[in-house]
């Protein structure tokens, strides 16, 4: 399965989608004009990655600033990562943020209530 990398621009966030390499990451700030057609691809590269996902699969969430759109399409993503729990395979989601950063750690904490994956909280 072809990795995805997606650079970081001044309104969209970095992101990596690894399965080789067990690297899945998304950081930096997501305000893209159009939040869906950003999201698509990495949407689609989960999609084929639930049909034979790895035992255990960590995604890092290394944002410092998401828009209200950026948001429901991360809470999609945390559904995906539900589906291929419940198919057997562990998920770890780990949820990293400043910890001058109230907002965005209490995020990570609404996120996990609305999931039922195991969240791993880091302040840095």
């Amino acid at each position: 399965m072809a990795a995805l990398r997606i650079e970081a621009s001044d309104d969209t966030p970095s992101i990596v989608l690894d399965k080789e390499k067990k690297h899945f990451e998304i950081s930096g700030k997501s305000m893209p004009e159009d939040v869906i057609d950003f999201y698509q691809p990495v949407l689609d590269w989960i999609t084929n990655y639930k049909t034979d996902p790895l035992d255990l699969t960590e995604f890092n969430f290394k944002l410092v600033y998401f828009n209200t759109a950026s948001s429901k399409l991360i809470l999609d993503l945390l559904m995906h990562f539900e589906e291929i729990q419940e198919g057997g395979n562990d998920v770890k989601i780990r949820w990293h943020s400043l910890k001058s950063d109230e907002d965005m750690q209490e995020a990570g904490e609404e996120y996990a209530d609305m999931v039922d994956l195991d969240f791993e909280f880091l302040t840095y």
